[in-house]
């Protein structure tokens, strides 16, 4: 059973901080080097950062010995979605207000309610069914599609979130014969592979110089701190504690765009945002109690 006595909360909280930090942080960076490099190129040289990180952990705690090719398939599919997902990420933030590209990935969990029936043949119950149409209602808020606002930043975004959404199931899938060293190795390999050929294929690579080579590192760091710090949180507190702690993203990133890209802060977003949460809370609050001895 898990300890939420309150310094166990605080830690967590103390580790969510981490994790918006570094989502914040990979969001400024992605912008910021867009003038530099493309998608392609940012993931590939954020991959390879990544790769030697990984590599060097692994071997300095004895586990590379846990690096196998057993589901070699399943790595290639869940590594090409996360791909996917990361590029579209990484252009919505390009063109979109950052407060708006954070509120449509908070929609991931919801399209996981709705595909793992068919991923992972879990079943989808009433409660589920009703958060995701709640969460998609939020979608709409945050989006209000129409000919005029409907853009390629905001279809990017929320493709990301789909892709995102992939990636978690195909992660869990892997996570039931595989440690996280092995599924680490493969994500940032695979994915320095994948951005090499695609950076590549115009035959043209901008090398990284001194303006862009610190944003690369913010990059690839940030990705792998954030999700290093929401593993801690989530081992320590339970989600329904993590979670409303998470979407504390969305005003620190609005608050964000508004001082340094002079974004506007847009009620609708924050309106949208808190019904994607309800949506969101309501799956784990019931799934919570699902699992709860009794």
């Amino acid at each position: 059973m898990q300890d939420t006595s309150p310094p166990r909360v605080g830690l967590a909280a103390l580790w969510m901080t981490g994790a918006i930090v570094s989502f914040s942080a990979m969001a400024i960076s992605g912008r910021e080097v867009s003038q530099t490099h493309d998608t392609f190129e940012i993931m590939m040289y954020r991959s390879l950062l990544g790769f030697v990180i990984v590599v060097v952990i692994l071997a300095a705690t004895g586990k590379l010995g846990q690096v196998n090719t057993r589901d070699f398939g399943t790595q290639t599919g869940r590594n090409l979605m996360h791909f996917a997902g990361q590029n579209l990420w990484l252009l919505a933030v390009t063109l979109i207000p950052l407060a708006q590209v954070f509120a449509l990935e908070f929609t991931a969990p919801l399209w996981v309610v709705v595909l793992s029936p068919l991923v992972l043949g879990e079943r989808l119950t009433p409660t589920r069914a009703l958060a995701a149409l709640i969460g998609f209602a939020g979608i709409l808020i945050v989006a209000r599609p129409s000919a005029e606002t409907l853009n390629i930043g905001l279809l990017a975004a929320a493709s990301a979130a789909l892709f995102f959404a992939i990636t978690n199931m195909l992660t869990k899938k892997l996570t039931r014969r595989h440690s996280v060293a092995n599924i680490m190795f493969w994500l940032t390999l695979m994915q320095l592979v994948f951005g090499a050929v695609a950076a590549g294929f115009d035959g043209d690579v901008a090398l990284p110089d001194a303006v862009s080579l610190p944003w690369l590192v913010v990059i690839a760091l940030g990705g792998l701190l954030a999700h290093f710090c929401i593993t801690n949180a989530l081992s320590i507190a339970p989600a329904t504690v993590v979670m409303p702690i998470d979407f504390a993203r969305l005003p620190t990133i609005a608050i964000v765009g508004m001082i340094l890209y002079a974004e506007p802060l847009d009620i609708w977003i924050f309106a949208g945002a808190a019904v994607i949460f309800a949506g969101n809370y309501l799956n784990i609050l019931a799934e919570t109690r699902r699992t709860r001895p009794a």
